[in-house]
């Protein structure tokens, strides 16, 4: 289990429990849209309202200990941010997961004007339990 409360405080965030229990469930699911996380944190704080998710998930994406993950015909998903990867995405059932991916030798175009911050690669298809 990652230390959530270290996490927080390394990425200039005060660790409140609702924080700490937002990123738990993040752990437990790996990849999850609004609508569900919110479901489960109201499990943990019921007083918790979709306006505090909201501004707690904006915080952490604003700094980078959160990161979203934007699937074709899908609701944004929201993980933790990790080291560079790749994600599979089964059209049947929805799942995402993560996979490893050489980015090193991707292909993109070269600008010296334009400064690469962020790369997304999702592959698409049918998972062995849907198959």
């Amino acid at each position: 289990m990652k230390n959530f409360d270290m996490m927080l405080r390394e990425h200039d965030l005060k660790a409140t429990k609702q924080r700490i229990g937002i990123l738990s469930i993040m752990q437990d699911k790996g990849h999850i849209n609004i609508e569900d996380l919110y479901g489960k944190i109201k499990t943990l704080f019921p007083s918790i309202s979709l306006a505090t998710l909201y501004k707690n998930m904006h915080l952490m994406l604003k700094n980078n200990l959160l990161t979203e993950v934007s699937v074709k015909n899908s609701k944004t998903l929201y993980e933790i941010t990790k080291d560079s990867h790749a994600h599979m995405h089964c059209e049947n059932c929805g799942e995402v997961y993560d996979v490893d991916f050489n980015f090193e030798n991707l292909i993109y175009p070269k600008d010296d004007s334009f400064e690469l911050k962020d790369t997304q690669v999702i592959f698409s298809g049918i998972c062995k339990n849907c198959k």
